[in-house]
């Protein structure tokens, strides 16, 4: 680490979180997800915090088994869907700051009534996707 404090977005660079409690800047681009698979292998231990805007519904869902992930609402309405063993919950987030923590494990897709942003804590170890039309 250098003395020097450096300045970042979350629109355009993510930060990974490792074990040890280091920080690291990741470049968002076209290769974002094949270049932290080279830089992190597995990801065991490490979390992602990254910011996605969304202009409608998901068109997975995804599940994450090393851990929870915090999704918390920045701007517009998100509903979350969480399926546990084939049971739906929907919570609907509507308020800036408000936030879900999906459980590990938990099968998971977003309804986006209005255009929103949104800010993710990720455990990505082992992260798993399906097309919506699997588990509708």
């Amino acid at each position: 680490m250098t003395s020097e404090i450096d300045l970042f977005s979350l629109n355009s660079t993510y930060v990974v979180l490792g074990d040890n409690g280091d920080a690291m800047p990741v470049t968002v681009g076209d290769r974002f997800f094949a270049d932290l698979e080279t830089k992190f292998g597995d990801f065991k231990g490490k979390r992602l915090i990254s910011h996605f805007t969304f202009e409608r519904d998901w068109e997975t869902w995804e599940m994450h088994p090393a851990g929870e992930e915090l999704a918390c609402l920045l701007s517009g309405e998100v509903d979350f869907v969480l399926d546990r063993d084939g049971v739906e919950k929907v919570v609907k987030l509507r308020k800036s700051g408000s936030y879900v923590l999906v459980p590990r494990g938990t099968w998971h897709t977003a309804r986006v009534p209005t255009p929103s942003s949104m800010l993710f804590i990720t455990p990505g170890e082992g992260t798993q996707y399906r097309p919506l039309a699997i588990m509708c």
